[in-house]
């Protein structure tokens, strides 16, 4: 069983819907998956509310609280366990997190100050290596606009960080926004989603495939 944390030190960085989507992704190559929403707001646990019972995502399980104990029982039962974590390092679900997953991604947008906030989330995951020897961080480019000067540029800045940045990177597409109002994921959105899908099965080939 393999644990995925994604992390972010700020909003609107993609967060939930990359915690949302990679589980669907997850359970779309046939592994038994579960998500859980580690985030007071439970953008995660409404997300999953919004849709119908055979929407195609994983079930959401809200543990703001407790979120140790939520894992372990959750563990023997999934293949992997999909974190989505509050929008601060400094929030004691991040921490806890952390110290359990062995995969902690950390959606970026193509930003200065997303690019500044990260630096803490690298300070925090290596201190806490001692701890969780076992512990993967990667950096996603998120929400790219590859015609923008910065979507082209900020990858290269991010390298300059102590995390890697992963191959992979999530564009910015409309079909994220709908398929939060019809709570289900792009996996299940059909050829409008087929693109965006698509980013989502490389990006965890590069997560599990080769790491």
């Amino acid at each position: 069983m393999s644990i995925i944390a994604v992390v972010g030190n700020k909003g609107g960085t993609g967060k939930t819907t990359l915690a949302l989507n990679l589980a669907a992704g997850l359970a779309a190559r046939g592994e038994t998956v579960v998500i859980v929403d580690a985030d007071p707001q439970q953008s995660a646990y409404q997300w999953r509310l919004t849709g119908a019972e055979d929407n195609g995502l994983p079930d959401v399980v809200a543990a703001a609280m407790g979120l140790a104990k939520t894992v372990q029982a959750l563990r023997e039962a999934n293949d992997y366990v999909v974190i989505d974590c509050p929008p601060s390092i400094k929030a004691p679900q991040s921490e806890q997190a952390l110290r359990l997953t062995q995969h902690a991604l950390v959606p970026v947008q193509p930003s200065p100050m997303d690019l500044w906030a990260t630096t803490h989330i690298a300070k925090v995951i290596e201190q806490l290596r001692p701890d969780n020897p076992a512990l993967r961080a990667l950096i996603v480019m998120s929400q790219l606009e590859p015609r923008t000067t910065l979507s082209r540029l900020m990858p290269d800045a991010a390298r300059e960080l102590d995390l890697p940045v992963a191959a992979a990177g999530i564009r910015r597409r409309s079909i994220h926004r709908h398929c939060a109002l019809e709570g289900r994921s792009v996996f299940q959105a059909g050829k409008r989603g087929a693109e965006a899908a698509a980013e989502i099965h490389q990006l965890l080939t590069e997560l599990l495939d080769h790491g």
